[in-house]
């Protein structure tokens, strides 16, 4: 696991596009995992900025996203789809039908789950997958307890999870309880991970991901076994975390 340090929240967002950006460029046909929440939101500014400014070419560029809430059509603006389009697929020439995430309103959810590691399967798998960490450990919507097995599956969200994620919801009761999520043997299969972590709400998870036991309670651990592993890490994340080894 490589860790690289940054000042603050601008700086891992400007390092992590940088190196979004050098991956396409060599490899212009990119599988790349995405995410969402606060986190990604300044890298996905920086592409934007990058691609305007400097034309780096999308079109031959496939994403998958790692989840989205069981509920919500893509055109509720509190879904995955929407948070995409409106912080990334819109502004940049990506072609919309290679931007892959699962549908949280399929009438079999359990099958699309299957139908969604199927497809990522059928494209050679993910060559990058960025990931952000809750406070929990939790990465995607994998929450603490689940097998480092698992393909993506549904969930039922915890409650920390849900009440991290109220702020961008009216009403605490409007939060779904339920996701669909890459599994974490999904995540695992991916060539390369790049981890960020900002604020001082992660330090306690940091400090358990870099010291901490390999345990299925702090799903996150197990990218420690990863051979590919880049985590970005502000200041304040880090603050009075020593790393061990």
């Amino acid at each position: 696991m490589k860790i690289i340090e940054v000042e603050n929240y601008q700086e891992m967002s400007k390092q992590a596009a940088q190196y979004i950006i050098e991956k396409i460029k060599k490899q212009p046909k990119l599988k790349l995992g995405l995410a969402t929440g606060g986190t990604p939101v300044g890298l996905y500014q920086k592409l934007i900025e990058d691609h305007r400014e400097n034309g780096t070419d999308y079109y031959d560029v496939t994403t998958f996203n790692l989840d989205e809430y069981i509920g919500l059509q893509g055109t509720d603006p509190n879904s995955y789809r929407y948070f995409m389009n409106d912080q990334l697929f819109d502004h940049i020439n990506i072609q919309k039908e290679n931007t892959f995430i699962p549908s949280g309103v399929k009438e079999d959810s359990e099958q699309e789950a299957k139908d969604y590691e199927a497809t990522i399967k059928s494209y050679g798998g993910i060559d990058l997958q960025i990931l952000g960490i809750g406070q929990n450990g939790h990465i995607g919507f994998n929450e603490p307890g689940t097998s480092f097995e698992s393909a993506t599956h549904i969930v039922q969200l915890a409650t920390s999870t849900r009440e991290a994620n109220a702020r961008y919801f009216a009403r605490m009761e409007d939060v779904p309880t339920k996701a669909i999520t890459m599994g974490i043997g999904t995540i695992m299969k991916s060539k390369e991970i790049l981890l960020l972590i900002s604020g001082d709400s992660k330090t306690e998870a940091f400090n358990r991901l870099v010291n901490g036991e390999i345990d299925p309670h702090f799903p996150a651990s197990i990218l420690r076994k990863h051979p590919g592993v880049t985590v970005i890490a502000d200041q304040a994340a880090r603050l009075g975390v020593k790393v061990h080894g």
